[in-house]
């Protein structure tokens, strides 16, 4: 009866499938000519049906038939005549061909959903695969990296090596391509410590896309939560994709990186009613999907998608986190990232933090121990949620992300929010005893421009995804920099690639933990497309034939991160705290700020919408707080200098008080300058929008003031 899915133990196969809505199941096995053989499930304890077969090996295809009551108008959609795909299949070979006996209703009777469709759609979708569960992990061990330490790296399995040709042409684009020594290399070299996966659940490959010429290429339209994505295998789809998924998992361990998934938890590929039968909805669609109250036949949709799973399901709550522990346990990830994660803490209409999914998240001994992030927000009433989630959780910034687009695109009024930003968000997440690692710091991802689009474009660009360029967001804060698109005008060029290692060096010298979108070390360009959802070609893959200046930035970027992973001040886990009455007259506070005259900032200067400037004093004298292995940190201590200004500006450097001496470390302006030398009181200019880092002389233990 237990554990649901198919089992193999070494001598035959376990399969078992939950339903409460059956009044019939067949388990439908598959020989190598398709050919197909029908055993009736007969025993039923709990909904769960259940055979055990000895003889099965690993490898076998197979799905279910459900028999059921046709009821559409009451939300029940079994079909026989529809092959289904196991919920919890570890393995799935093929994909969908966008055939009408996929569905449940005639085409040419769209309007009449009770006319049931029978034709038998076995030849046209994807057949669930038995896995040999046995793999050598050898001395494999989850890398032990704090939140705090933590930058994480978001990528692409296909995009991040199909065009990459240190990599054997036989598995680019495979989890074996990603796991090549080297791509691990230049991993390890730039110095993330984690790599977060777009979608590698089985995902649908939808048939409107394939009519255009195009493909599903993010994935976030997930059928198999169990089952590493068949395309991503070089190797073969009958269980051979668990293992390649494994063995790449090993090596980036064993090379000191955490493998984080983005998951796809908050709805499914059977779209709406007008969608296709493929699994749920076909076995058990009231126990799965969320619908309308008073209209049984339409989903509940907060995802733009058709549905959504209904979050105070049993068993629905029982698929994800069987799902979860499985990936942390079978497969040795080191974390998830939910997509649109507010969905999930709707257990009935409105977005709750302690809906039972989080409650049971938090009391998992597997599950809690991973890394945790939401991505904060869905498209449902109330469903911005940025700073609402629980304890144990990080979230997506995206305040992080449209305050620093703005400040460096020098937009009136940002200074103050700008602060907060940096500093780790404390605004958001304090209140109720959260840390700066509650905020993943971004600046682009996935969704939406790169980074040298983010500055070479004002305006979108889709036209390639054949929707007339209605689709992706139009508010980008996004700035051109004077020409929109491509150019050879050197001034231009320049600023743009200021601007790059401006937004870079805010991102990796925040508070909080930053989000690298894969592609933009390298400056990758998307040519203005700012939603690549449906470009599985060379306009979202990422290129690595190098021009100089991309070499430039990816070596900037590497030394901004190695900088960041060194010094403990720059990734601290308390907030900062600020200066305050009770100080001793020589005590400094944890953080300081001054205008560009060297005066501490007072509301005047804070309250100037103009204020498009700042120097900021990082204390790295006795960290107050020690490290993991409880440690007292003592690190040097650093001024940032921040002008989003079209002029330069002369920044009177701290008196002595704060620093005797000091070394310009990084300067955006002039990034292979020299670290030149300054003492305290020194008038230095920083040019036009540009990003310079000064760190003291020496570590001198002295004491803050809080």
């Amino acid at each position: 009866m237990y554990p649901l899915g198919a089992s193999y133990d070494g001598a035959g196969v376990n399969f078992a499938l939950f339903s409460r809505m059956a009044e019939k199941v067949e388990l439908c096995l598959f020989d190598e000519q398709d050919n197909e053989t029908r055993v009736e499930l007969t025993e039923q304890n709990s909904y769960v049906w259940h055979i055990y077969l000895p003889g099965i090996q690993p490898g076998q295809r197979y799905g279910y038939r459900v028999y059921g009551p046709y009821n559409p108008a009451n939300g029940q959609w079994c079909n026989p005549n529809k092959l289904l795909l196991d919920p919890y299949a570890k393995a799935i070979e093929g994909n969908i061909d966008g055939d009408e006996s996929l569905y449940s209703y005639w085409f040419n009777d769209s309007d009449n959903p009770n006319n049931m469709n029978d034709l038998d759609s076995a030849d046209h979708t994807m057949k669930s695969a038995v896995i040999n569960p046995f793999f050598d992990w050898g001395n494999d061990q989850h890398p032990f990296i704090p939140y705090s330490d933590s930058v994480i790296y978001e990528a692409h399995v296909r995009g991040m090596t199909n065009l990459n040709k240190d990599v054997p042409p036989e598995i680019r684009g495979t989890y074996a391509g990603l796991a090549h020594p080297s791509v691990i290399e230049y991993l390890k070299k730039l110095g993330i410590t984690a790599i977060e996966l777009m979608p590698i659940h089985q995902f649908v490959n939808d048939p409107f896309l394939q009519e255009k010429g195009l493909n599903n290429y993010w994935g976030y339209n997930t059928i198999g939560f169990f089952a590493p994505h068949n395309a991503y295998s070089s190797q073969g789809q009958r269980g051979e994709q668990v293992n390649e998924f494994r063995a790449m998992v090993k090596e980036f361990h064993a090379a000191g990186i955490e493998v984080i998934l983005d998951v796809v938890y908050n709805h499914t590929a059977e779209g709406n009613h007008m969608g296709p039968t493929l699994s749920f909805k076909g076995i058990d669609n009231q126990a799965y999907y969320r619908l309308v109250d008073d209209d049984q036949m339409h989903y509940f949709d907060t995802t733009g998608t058709g549905n959504s799973l209904l979050m105070r399901s049993p068993q629905t709550l029982q698929l994800i986190t069987d799902s979860l522990r499985y990936w942390v346990q079978e497969m040795h990830v080191d974390g998830f990232r939910f997509d649109l994660a507010a969905t999930l803490a709707r257990q009935f209409q409105e977005v709750d933090k302690l809906s039972a999914f989080f409650d049971i998240v938090q009391q998992d001994p597997i599950i809690s121990r991973v890394k945790l992030i939401a991505e904060p927000w869905d498209l449902g009433s109330g469903g911005y949620q940025v700073g609402g989630f629980p304890p144990n959780w990080s979230e997506w910034n995206g305040h992080f992300r449209d305050c620093v687009r703005d400040f460096w695109r020098s937009q009136p009024s940002t200074l103050p929010e700008f602060a907060s930003r940096i500093m780790g968000s404390s605004d958001l997440y304090q209140h109720n005893g959260r840390k700066p690692v509650a905020s993943v710091n971004f600046v682009t991802a996935h969704d939406g421009f790169t980074l040298n689009d983010l500055v070479s474009y004002n305006n979108k660009h889709n036209e390639a995804n054949g929707e007339g360029n209605r689709d992706g967001e139009s508010h980008n804060r996004s700035w051109n920099c004077g020409v929109e698109g491509p150019t050879t005008i050197r001034d231009v060029n320049e600023l743009r690639h200021r601007q790059m290692r401006n937004m870079f060096s805010t991102l990796l010298l925040s508070q909080g933990i930053p989000m690298i979108c894969g592609g933009d070390e390298v400056a990758r360009t998307q040519l203005g497309n700012n939603n690549g959802y449906c470009q599985d070609n060379e306009i979202s893959w990422t290129h690595w034939n190098l021009k100089d200046y991309q070499k430039d930035m990816l070596a900037f970027v590497s030394k901004l991160v190695h900088l960041r992973l060194e010094h403990p001040v720059l990734h601290r886990r308390r907030f900062f705290t600020g200066r305050d009455a009770n100080m001793a007259a020589d005590a400094l506070p944890q953080v300081e700020w001054f205008d560009h005259n060297g005066n501490i900032m007072d509301l005047a200067a804070w309250s100037n919408t103009h204020a498009f400037s700042i120097m900021v004093f990082l204390n790295g004298s006795d960290i107050p707080e020690p490290d993991w292995y409880g440690n007292t940190m003592v690190d040097n201590d650093f001024i940032l200098i921040f002008n989003a200004h079209y002029e330069p500006i002369m920044f009177t450097l701290p008196d002595e008080q704060y620093g005797r001496k000091w070394k310009l470390i990084v300067d955006t302006h002039n990034p292979k300058g020299p670290e030149l030398n300054y003492e305290a009181g020194f008038a230095i200019t920083a040019q036009s929008r540009s990003f310079m880092l000064l760190m003291s002389d020496e570590k001198k233990g002295r004491h803050s003031g809080n």
